[in-house]
């Protein structure tokens, strides 16, 4: 009996150290068990300054070129210290300039109907789409987050990703005091983004 016993520790210590991650290295946001990583995944966190988080699923079979650029962002903490600049309460909540703090990218192609690449992600509460100019091709950082649906967006920008958690915080920042120019009176500062991998 003692030998089974031991036999069963032994699996039980194989099992969790094949997992990769300590216990208490698992978060839950919501009901979703994830953990941070190194790697590049499909899965970020945006961490504000006061600890609030929302996670992101992105969908590089929708908009490979738009997922691939923010991944990429992501890994060289491009987000860091960047504040939530344009807020309108039932559209949006926006960000990603990091011009103030001397970093920019490079322009992307805009996956999307209008701009003949096919995207049907549709602009419904809680997806993530990126920001843009006039031109179809000026997308670069800058991302918002629909806060109410808004599918008249649909086909004019590329939308990239969704909310799985955090809706809460989006709406309380949706819900701040903004200036003339949607800008939170006060800063809505993001700590970090960072990818993590989510636990089934």
């Amino acid at each position: 009996m003692k030998r089974f016993k031991i036999l069963g520790l032994v699996l039980l210590m194989v099992f969790f150290s094949g997992c990769g991650k300590d216990m208490e290295d698992i978060e839950t946001l919501e009901g979703i068990r994830y953990y941070e990583t190194d790697k590049k995944t499909n899965n970020v966190v945006i961490e504000l300054e006061d600890d609030r988080k929302i996670l992101i699923e992105l969908y590089p079979d929708i908009a490979p070129k738009t997922v691939k650029n923010f991944q990429n962002l992501v890994s060289k903490d491009f987000y860091d210290d960047v504040i939530f600049h344009r807020v309108i309460k039932d559209f949006m909540i926006q960000t990603g300039d990091a011009s103030s703090l001397g970093r920019s990218a490079k322009n992307i192609e805009g996956e999307f109907k209008d701009n003949n690449i096919e995207n049907n992600l549709s602009h419904t509460r809680g997806v993530v789409s990126m920001a843009r100019a006039n031109d179809y091709n000026s997308a670069s950082s800058q991302f918002f987050i629909v806060h109410k649906d808004s599918t008249y967006l649909d086909g004019k920008y590329a939308a990239f990703g969704k909310v799985l958690a955090g809706m809460d915080v989006v709406d309380s920042i949706a819900s701040v005091v903004t200036d003339s120019n949607d800008k939170p009176i006060k800063d809505i500062v993001i700590d970090e983004i960072y990818f993590v991998k989510v636990v089934d």
